[in-house]
């Protein structure tokens, strides 16, 4: 008799890669964020248009002070400080939303989120890492560059509008400034994980900035103003007001407040998506 054949050993089931912990996902998105070349062109020229924009807009207003008009100088008496960051903020705003589309959507583009999605199998910390990274690093610039718009601003239109950060709301308006851009951020990178295309998520985000809320203007009595106030970007923008305009409807920490919500949303959405569609 031939002996038996000896007992093959039991399949080994296969061991999961071992989690490797939320910082070491930190630091993997802070590393891919800061080796990307439109992140730093993005942010140079975030601080570049936001300064510049600033002191153009201000100077012109302090050489033309005498030629404005008694309605535009009272206007400009009634919140210095909004007039001095909104300039800027209106065109710096802008590299803050390309740059949070792109941040998302170029691994999408470049096939680089699958490399992701395996060294980080579960989608929601790297989710939220990537917003957690992009968000600190505009919330840091953003407060740098509105302090310095604002300390250049208020310096050029000192002899006509003397205005400080001890005056009331200001020290609140300007913080505002850096906050609104930190959230703009991961409201545009929701958006591009929502698209996955760049072209077509920033031109809807940039739909809220340029198009909608000018639209929202022609809407006649109260419904206009609620629109308007609601809007996204309309909403967060309100934070670096010191005094209410004519017609606003909410305050400046609840449309700061109104911002957060649809940002929210939006990374609600994504995050969702992102663990029913394939990379």
């Amino acid at each position: 008799m031939r002996p038996a054949a000896p007992a093959r050993p039991a399949p080994v089931p296969p061991v999961p890669a071992p989690w490797a912990g939320f910082g070491n996902v930190l630091l993997s998105e802070w590393t891919k964020i800061r080796s990307v070349r439109s992140t730093v062109w993005s942010l140079i020229l975030l601080v570049v248009l936001t300064l510049g924009i600033t002191v153009l807009i201000t100077a012109i207003t302090s050489a033309q002070w005498n030629k404005i008009g008694p309605a535009s100088r009272a206007q400009i008496r009634l919140d210095p400080t909004s007039g001095i960051l909104s300039a800027g903020l209106q065109f710096g705003q802008l590299t803050i939303i390309v740059l949070g589309v792109l941040v998302i959507s170029s691994e999408y583009s470049t096939g680089a989120i699958r490399a992701s999605l395996l060294a980080v199998p579960r989608r929601l910390p790297m989710l939220a890492a990537k917003g957690i990274v992009f968000a600190a690093t505009a919330l840091v610039l953003g407060e740098i560059v509105m302090f310095a718009s604002f300390f250049v601003g208020a310096a050029i239109l000192h002899g006509h509008v003397p205005v400080s950060l001890g005056s009331p709301h200001v020290t609140r308006a300007v913080v505002g400034g850096g906050l609104y851009l930190a959230v703009l951020g991961l409201f545009a990178m929701s958006a591009g994980a929502l698209v996955r295309h760049t072209a077509g998520a920033i031109t809807g985000v940039i739909a809220f900035v340029i198009v909608l809320e000018p639209l929202s203007a022609l809407i006649p009595g109260t419904w206009g103003d609620h629109v308007h106030d609601y809007l996204p970007t309309a909403a967060g923008r309100l934070v670096i007001q010191t005094a209410p305009a004519s017609g606003q409807v909410l305050s400046a920490w609840q449309g700061f407040g109104v911002f957060c919500l649809w940002t929210a949303a939006l990374l609600t959405a994504a995050g969702i998506l992102l663990m029913r569609r394939d990379a």
